[in-house]
């Protein structure tokens, strides 16, 4: 398998865990764009993969299955690759003309702007099972080792002192659902959410543009006391850093991430390419694309291919789905728009 970037990926197996780890979490200036699978042949056909910040592990291994699934079909070998970066950025990306052939994003509402643009159907969330969302996540704490502030609960992040990392929610899927996780507690503890809001993003000294980028920040920079993280990347900071670095804290409320994929109808060029698009994103589903999912601390849908340690790993929690905020439609423009409720939170805080 050979990876090609803008910045060339540093071989992992000669560096220490943590070294590791962190370098191959520095974003890269602009989009993050590397071949996934085999090399260019003569007769393969191309597919780019435009995705948000931390699934660069889950499609390094997906692709690699899919890649010798495709060919045990018969077909020449494809050239993957894939592109990373916040979830908003990475959809304007698409619709500025990055060619993707399909999109897996975090958000529904990214994916919608893409479909505003006319690149795909406006139906394109009925094309696959569960609102094509192949896995879910949710929101979690990562902390330093033995939670030395004590953070227990959401209320804890506005304590005196403590100094929360969060990407920014204008570029990164990731952190509007760390926004939308803080409101759900406020809401449910009878505060108002928009004022909780107001006071946890006093308590955030730097908003990184990706979900990734604010892991590096907190990671490998040592800056701020907790990281509100997708729960796959706290899971994946304890398994390449080892669990004397970090602990998780998981809150009583917590939000359903389902990050949704889509196949760009525009930028498909043959019925070759058409052809092995729709295979790539059926194959999220399949009992080994599923068991890859829950190898990459993803909530797959379907257990039968994988470890029962895998499945087993996730804490039960309240979890607050879209549909609970009002759905996209809603959310995005009263909290996210240009002047929204956190453009009017973060630039009078």
């Amino acid at each position: 398998m050979t990876y090609a970037n803008a910045f060339a990926l540093p071989d992992l197996r000669h560096m220490n865990a943590k070294t590791a780890l962190c370098r191959a979490w520095i974003p890269a200036f602009g989009l993050a764009l590397f071949t996934l699978s085999a090399p260019h042949g003569l007769h393969a056909q191309e597919l780019l993969n435009v995705s948000y910040d931390p699934t660069r592990e889950l499609y390094r291994e997906f692709n690699d299955a899919f890649s010798e699934h495709w060919v045990s079909l018969g077909h020449d070998a494809p050239d993957l690759q894939g592109s990373h970066g916040g979830s908003g950025a990475q959809a304007r990306a698409v619709i500025e003309g990055l060619n993707a052939q399909v999109v897996t994003l975090a958000l529904a509402s990214d994916i919608d702007k893409i479909a505003d643009a006319g690149k795909l159907p406006a139906d394109w969330q009925s094309k696959l099972p569960h609102n094509s969302s192949p896995y879910t996540s949710t929101i979690v704490f990562l902390v330093r080792e033995g939670n030395p502030k004590g953070i227990k609960d959401w209320g804890d992040l506005i304590g005196e002192g403590i100094e929360v990392i969060t990407p920014n929610p204008k570029t990164s899927g990731g952190a509007r659902w760390n926004y939308l996780g803080a409101w759900a507690w406020a809401e449910k503890n009878g505060q108002d959410p928009q004022a909780f809001v107001k006071a946890l993003y006093g308590q955030v000294p730097v908003l990184d543009s990706g979900a990734r980028g604010a892991t590096t920040t907190f990671a490998e920079r040592g800056i701020g006391d907790v990281l509100l993280a997708w729960e796959n990347e706290a899971y994946l900071a304890l398994a390449e850093l080892g669990d004397d670095e970090f602990d998780i804290v998981v809150p009583s409320v917590s939000v359903l991430a389902e990050p949704p994929v889509a196949l760009i109808e525009a930028n498909i060029k043959s019925d070759e390419q058409r052809e092995l698009a729709t295979a790539y994103l059926e194959y999220l589903y399949s009992p080994e694309g599923q068991a890859i999912a829950f190898k990459n601390y993803y909530r797959a849908w379907d257990t039968s291919a994988a470890n029962p340690e895998d499945v087993a790993r996730f804490p039960t929690l309240d979890l607050r789905d879209i549909a609970s905020f009002g759905g996209w439609d809603k959310v995005q423009p009263e909290h996210f728009g240009d002047g929204g409720i956190f453009d009017q939170i973060y630039t009078a805080k």
